[in-house]
């Protein structure tokens, strides 16, 4: 099923994507290889915010090509896959919001980044700020294979 708008799945696809937590996150390096990785997503609506190293492999592949792709999988019934276009966002403002979102998160979504990150000033601690193209909400539980999706760009 088609739907046409983001709030149409909004609340569904945050709180599946909320209990999933972590999600493999694929790049493609500047050798046009795919490299995936399990990472550790917030949304708020319709933004996603990965907290990262900002001086990694993940920087030179989303450097090359800053489309990335999600898959959300702890529940095998209802798996979500996202693709979206990934910048970061280095001004303070922003790693302080992100910061304190994960901070602020209900578990199991929020967490303490101090212990991993140090500081929210560290030079390495990077924000990756994800802007959905196209959204899947599969569920295949009973009968047949379902599917919700929304594009943010119709066709494609």
């Amino acid at each position: 099923m088609q739907v046409t708008s983001f709030d149409q799945i909004a609340d569904l696809f945050i709180s599946r994507a909320h209990a999933a937590v972590w999600c493999n996150v694929a790049t493609i390096d500047d050798r046009g290889r795919p490299r995936s990785r399990l990472l550790h997503s917030i949304w708020d609506g319709s933004t996603g915010y990965i907290a990262t190293r900002r001086h990694s492999p993940k920087a030179r592949d989303i450097a090359h090509s800053p489309y990335v792709s999600l898959a959300y999988v702890a529940d095998v019934v209802h798996p979500i896959y996202v693709d979206c276009r990934a910048e970061w966002a280095d001004d303070p403002a922003t790693k302080q919001f992100v910061w304190n979102l994960f901070l602020e998160g209900p578990p199991p979504v929020g967490y303490d980044p101090a212990p991993i990150f140090g500081a929210v000033d560290d030079p390495d601690f990077g924000v990756l700020r994800l802007t959905p193209k196209r959204i899947e909400l599969g569920d295949v539980s009973g009968t047949g294979e379902r599917r919700i999706v929304w594009n943010a760009e119709p066709g494609i």
